[in-house]
């Protein structure tokens, strides 16, 4: 496989899929797009057409060609873990859409499955993969903000559509799980793992039959403390913030800037206010490219897999604390 592109089916033409990782797929030059799936034949025939490769209406029989390497799953959640233990069960990688699944004990046993069966297996969390982050990382480790204190985050997109997928509970909708996830993350990529939710609310508008907004305090081993907010009835935020004991660091466009984006970090310091004005980073592209290396190299990296459940337990402890089951 080493000497040839990896072959990629995707399994469903949601639009996060079409919009985004299958043109980035096709960009790749060490990717080879065979197949795209959909219950609906015109649908992938439409979305097939436009990589040439093949429309296949049957998510099994995806699985079961010869062609294809690695497999996209951009289903509801809640046909995350169903059709991701099937590709790993036919022997193939798996690049799944956030969350993996909607309980840690099955994410868990996903990852197991993944690394006993040598398979690559990933979750799509494409704003890990930006440098913005890193710099910012990099900025609070080298001290220059002093101890940190305190980390606030907040994603919240416009109302959605009625028919929206988000809405559904029985397809794993509502706020917690979709865009909650991002502040979440970013709270275990700034303050470490073994978060403590330290308290938990979450929303429903009138009439909804899922979560529509929601806010998660969360406490460090070290005593940092996190507050974090998130909601799709709300203007447009995607932004995070950390205090330190001389100075702050401010990012906006935190969590899913376009592919020409010149990121700005704002740090305030001993100096005063200063601004970092960063490259362009395209994060899809950057996801598409990790997901190969993680095949190339045989299978699941262990702090990948170890990130991607210790993010399951956060989500199902906010579940447990807002919620009291």
């Amino acid at each position: 496989m080493t000497e040839r592109p990896l072959r990629v089916a995707v399994l469903g033409t949601a639009d996060i899929a079409r919009r985004r990782v299958l043109p980035a797929l096709a960009k790749d030059p060490d990717v080879e797009l065979t197949a795209v799936a959909s219950r609906s034949g015109a649908r992938a025939r439409e979305v097939a057409g436009r990589y040439g490769c093949a429309a296949v209406t049957s998510y099994d029989a995806v699985l079961g060609r010869d062609d294809v390497d690695a497999v996209y799953v951009p289903l509801p959640v809640s046909l995350h873990a169903e059709w991701t233990r099937r590709a790993l069960d036919a022997g193939k990688h798996v690049l799944a859409e956030k969350p993996l699944t909607a309980h840690a004990p099955t994410t868990a046993g996903l990852l197991d499955l993944a690394r006993a069966s040598g398979l690559a297996l990933m979750e799509n969390v494409m704003f890990v993969h930006h440098p913005q982050h890193t710099v910012v990382r990099e900025l609070v480790t080298g001290g220059a903000i002093g101890e940190l204190r305190a980390f606030t985050a907040a994603f919240t997109v416009p109302p959605l559509p009625a028919g929206n997928i988000r809405h559904r509970p029985e397809l794993g909708g509502g706020a917690l799980l979709d865009i909650g996830y991002y502040p979440l993350r970013a709270a275990l990529y700034f303050l470490g793992t073994g978060l403590e939710v330290a308290g938990a609310a979450l929303e429903h508008s009138d009439g909804s039959a899922v979560e529509t907004a929601g806010a998660v305090l969360v406490r460090s081993p070290a005593g940092v403390l996190g507050q974090l907010a998130f909601g799709m009835e709300h203007a447009y935020q995607s932004a995070y913030e950390l205090w330190g004991s001389k100075g702050r660091i401010r990012v906006e466009t935190a969590f899913t800037p376009p592919a020409d984006h010149k990121p700005t970090v704002w740090v305030t310091d001993a100096h005063g206010p200063r601004e970092l004005t960063l490259a362009p980073h395209d994060q899809v592209a950057a996801t598409v490219r990790a997901f190969v290396r993680a095949v190339r190299s045989a299978g699941t990296d262990p702090r990948t897999a170890a990130q991607c459940l210790e993010q399951a337990t956060l989500l199902d402890a906010v579940r447990s604390r807002a919620t009291g089951r």
